[in-house]
């Protein structure tokens, strides 16, 4: 493939040389150390480094050209291709250089503020029980038919994505299943990517630190709905249930599955038993009723179901299989996952950093009838300040006793962060504890249960480090809540 076949569909601040377009690409990359001879490096503006710098690494890796949309460094002399958006002309080279793999897949993209993961891990399941070769892409880790790989971001840069879909194709793959986020959708990480079936799951707050406003958070997940490159997707998952579900606008060309338990559901939930060993319920849909039974707890998690059925019906699959991949799907790492050492209480950890996630989960334990709910939360540094008192009230709310913790501070003083959410821990009565070492915190919560009790260890999910002022440390909720249970006496 030429330059210019590569540059194909990409606007250019200015025109190519003959000598440059017809320059052989072997292949790109954003990253200067992976560049290999015959490479064209994409040096973007990021917010911790200017790719700039960069560029004169990778032409001595043996780069052939650099594509930015930052205009030639002085003291560079090397070939230099001005583009009006650099990330969203990486997307688009990225496809052209594998072939379009997108177009030729079932490609499911899930977006939303809570419940992504474990739709994705719903809809997988499915599409495995229905003998699909898959690939999933998301928060805990990428799969790729049966590799898996770590996760690097929710949601990976154009190139990645594109060099997995073609891995897949070559696999004899058929689907894949991914998260977006917003921040995927703002910076153009999943520009020009052909959707299948698009995913709303909900919309609670988070991420104000990068989209500043809700409106603008909301703006970025419609984008899923409403690309501004490419066809929109075929089909359309919404929770309809959810305020901003309902203000989603799709074309006239996708077809839409509106879920949930409220009237004018197009997919809709009745009959909902739930307990300690999952759920069960009743789907409503085109006049059929299907049952379904899930080892997942909590009327979140039918939502979770809801959504990854009506993804499944947009492929065609019959209910008998899409009833038994959702029963195939036990368990999500670090969502509402359960440590058990034989101990009297229930022990779960849970990804929960939002006060609706916080809430959402202390409902589930809530609604499984415990003794007490025992909850252990923190907030993570340098991310959104305003929210941390909001967790704390939601906390406080819920919970019977809560221990208020760190979570990831980074860069950030603890107790500054403490000190923000016991704002609204404050404002209930609560019976709690301040303890910012995690370990001991953990600990105590430990200590502190009863039998009967449920304890919800919350912020890190799945997360197997924490994340300090000056270094990163291993720390996973699930192996201390187990040890501190060994050293208790349960096994």
């Amino acid at each position: 493939m030429t330059v210019q076949e590569m540059l194909a569909g990409i606007r250019l601040k200015s025109g190519l040389t003959d000598s440059l377009a017809h320059f052989e690409v072997r292949g790109l990359d954003y990253d200067s150390r992976r560049v290999e001879r015959g490479f064209v490096f994409f040096a973007f503006s990021g917010a911790h480094a200017d790719g700039r710098k960069f560029a004169r690494a990778a032409m001595e890796r043996g780069a052939i050209a650099v594509a930015s949309e930052l205009p030639r460094p002085d003291d560079f002399d090397g070939p230099w291709i001005e583009v009006e958006h650099g990330r969203r002309a990486l997307a688009l080279a990225a496809k052209n250089f594998y072939g379009a793999p997108d177009e030729g897949l079932g490609l499911t993209g899930i977006t939303g503020t809570n419940g992504k993961t474990t739709t994705t891990f719903l809809t997988d399941a499915i599409l495995r029980s229905a003998g699909k070769v898959t690939a999933l892409v998301g928060t805990i880790e990428y799969r790729l038919a049966d590799r898996v790989l770590p996760a690097v971001n929710t949601t990976p840069e154009s190139l990645d994505l594109y060099r997995l879909f073609h891995e897949l194709e070559q696999a004899g793959g058929s689907h894949a299943t991914m998260e977006v986020s917003s921040h995927a959708l703002a910076l153009g990480r999943v520009y020009g990517i052909a959707f299948h079936t698009a995913v709303f799951t909900n919309l609670t707050r988070d991420h104000l630190d990068f989209h500043h406003t809700m409106e603008e958070y909301f703006a970025a997940k419609a984008m899923l709905f409403n690309p501004e490159e490419g066809n929109p997707p075929r089909w359309a998952a919404i929770n309809h249930d959810d305020s901003y579900g309902r203000r989603i606008r799709t074309s006239k060309d996708t077809q839409v599955v509106r879920y949930g338990f409220e009237a004018g559901a197009t997919l809709r939930a009745t009959r909902m038993e739930m307990g300690f060993n999952g759920l069960r319920f009743t789907l409503e849909y085109g006049g059929e009723t299907i049952a379904i039974t899930s080892a997942l707890v909590g009327r979140i998690n039918a939502y979770n179901i809801m959504a990854a059925c009506s993804a499944a019906l947009s492929y065609g699959l019959s209910w008998e299989t899409i009833a038994k991949g959702v029963a195939e799907c036990r368990a999500v790492p670090g969502r509402f996952e359960r440590v058990d050492a034989g101990q009297p209480f229930m022990v779960v950890v849970d990804y929960a950093h939002t006060d609706d996630a916080l809430k959402n989960v202390i409902q589930v334990a809530r609604g499984l009838n415990p003794k007490r709910v025992i909850t252990l939360f923190g907030c993570g540094g340098d991310r959104d300040r305003t929210k941390r008192p909001l967790m704390g009230m939601a906390a406080a709310e819920g919970s019977d006793f809560v221990v208020l913790t760190s979570d990831n501070p980074r860069s950030e003083d603890p107790l500054d962060i403490i000190n923000d959410a016991l704002v609204g821990l404050r404002r209930y009565d609560t019976a709690h504890l301040v303890e910012p070492d995690r370990a001991k915190a953990i600990e105590a919560v430990l200590n502190e249960a009863r039998s009967g009790d449920i304890v919800i260890l919350a912020g890190k999910g799945h997360e197997p480090y924490q994340v300090l002022k000056d270094k990163t440390i291993a720390f996973d909720d699930r192996a201390m809540a187990r040890d501190v249970l060994h050293g208790l006496g349960y096994k």
